[in-house]
């Protein structure tokens, strides 16, 4: 009887969701600020709920370090991360990435070019919004002068962004995700490759299309010849330079473990910033733990090539420990398990799951306001009824990324939108119809769901359970 009087209704299990969608919004949308302490708020009045009905602070504190414990292999690669992308920038890596892509330019093809270069130039950062930034607003520049709507051109800036975002190992949403489905982000981004493929072919043929009627146009090159030549004159560039991007690669597809693969990533690059930039072995540890600042005397270019660092993660791994520790709670305490029994009454296949988790993280992103929010929420809710039906984790973490992810910058209110229309000078709104990577992804993962294409399964976890009991 006791068990049953600690049951948490739909109701009250309500309240901290309902309070942290208001704490949010208010912070912001209105005052511009972290999610930080929403968060903070949010897992406090969980805890409240939770003694309402009994919990112990022992439980609560329990569920807390046991939804942190989730991420934090995610955290140390965080870290690492955060190394890894100084010493690359210090090295002459990324600038030479951005110096290559920024060549491949050319008038006939500018739609698919700006996608190709904010690809390669976020896969290279990790981050959308530093692309879109910089490279993305030097690109709006150049198809303003070709006659191309800037929507358009924004478009094809944001699909590019947040292929990089989504797939590059240097991403914190590409860490999170499988962190909070519980797998790891070298097996989740390769998973990610069947709906990010099909998707990513079909902006590429969508805005090849679309820039044939622009093929005539002359081309202003003023902003990008000036990131090319304050990079030329910073940084020695060579191809030789593209090395450990491609050896991380080859690590991704031969398996290896993520944390060695990218710690041996931040070592080459501060052998090379040694070697190729004139670096002391003093400066490449300062850097590594205190992130590049770019002084070459460009906005454009320094504001591109500052970052990284370990301390400069700092911000994303308190953000991971607050959403998680209220997601341990919820989570504890049973109230996630009632909001996601309600939202899964009628669920009873796969696609009905998989359909479920993604309308979830959008819903989230245009009700939370942010991405983290989108992915950890929905992640954590859906996790058991994964596990349940003996779906491999990394089908919930593709799913949150095809979902929260992308869907993230096409929100004017979200945090990702908000920056990326303030950036780029066009509503989110208005480039959202042909942001076509981030309506695609979406769309193959539903088909996906529904035909069970690439969907892999595992033995369900409450069998394992009577495997284990009847041995």
């Amino acid at each position: 009887m006791a068990e049953k009087k600690r049951e948490i209704g739909l109701f009250m299990a309500l309240v901290p969701v309902v309070f942290l969608i208001g704490a949010l919004f208010t912070v912001i949308g209105i005052y511009k600020l972290d999610p930080h302490i929403p968060l903070v708020c949010a897992t406090a009045v969980a805890a409240f709920v939770a003694t309402l009905y009994k919990f112990s602070w022992k439980e609560i504190l329990d569920g807390m370090l046991h939804g942190i414990s989730l991420a934090m292999g995610a955290i140390l690669i965080l870290m690492v991360i955060g190394t890894m992308i100084a010493t690359w920038i210090q090295g002459g890596i990324v600038p030479a990435m951005i110096y290559y892509g920024l060549k491949i330019l050319s008038p006939g093809i500018f739609l698919v070019a700006c996608l190709l270069i904010c690809s390669i130039v976020s896969l290279g950062t990790g981050s959308s919004w530093s692309t879109a930034g910089t490279v993305g607003v030097a690109l709006i520049a150049v198809g303003k002068g070709l006659g191309i709507p800037v929507e358009v051109v924004a478009g094809a800036v944001v699909s590019g962004a947040y292929f990089g975002d989504k797939m590059s190992p240097l991403s914190d949403t590409t860490n999170l995700a499988p962190a909070v489905a519980g797998t790891d982000v070298f097996t989740h981004i390769r998973h990610m490759i069947y709906t990010t493929g099909p998707g990513y072919l079909i902006a590429l043929v969508l805005f090849g299309l679309m820039g044939m009627k622009y093929s005539g146009g002359q081309l202003d090159t003023s902003n990008i010849e000036t990131i090319l030549i304050t990079i030329k004159s910073n940084f020695f560039i060579s191809p030789v330079l593209l090395l450990p991007p491609l050896l991380v690669i080859a690590m991704v597809i031969l398996k290896i473990p993520p944390l060695p693969a990218l710690l041996g990533g931040t070592v080459l690059g501060g052998i090379l910033a040694m070697v190729y930039q004139s670096n002391t072995l003093a400066q490449v540890i300062s850097v590594a733990q205190s992130g590049f600042t770019s002084k070459t005397g460009s906005l454009m270019v320094d504001e591109l090539l500052t970052g990284g660092g370990l301390l400069n993660m700092m911000n994303t791994v308190a953000l991971i420990l607050c959403a998680l520790s209220f997601g341990g709670i919820m989570e504890r305490t049973g109230m996630l398990a009632t909001i996601a029994g309600a939202l899964l009454k009628r669920v009873k296949r796969t696609g009905s799951l998989i359909a479920v988790t993604i309308f979830s993280s959008i819903g989230m992103n245009i009700i939370a306001s942010d991405q983290y929010m989108a992915i950890v929420i929905p992640g954590r809710m859906y996790k058991p009824a994964f596990d349940k039906k003996g779906l491999h984790p990394k089908n919930l973490s593709r799913c949150l990324e095809d979902s929260a992810t992308l869907t993230s910058p096409l929100i004017p209110w979200n945090t990702c939108g908000a920056f990326m229309g303030a950036a780029l000078g066009v509503n989110p709104l208005l480039y959202l119809p042909y942001a076509f990577l981030n309506l695609a992804n979406p769309l193959v993962s539903l088909f996906y769901g529904y035909t069970g294409i690439t969907i892999e399964k595992i033995e369900p976890i409450e069998e394992k359970k009577e495997q284990k009991i009847d041995a």
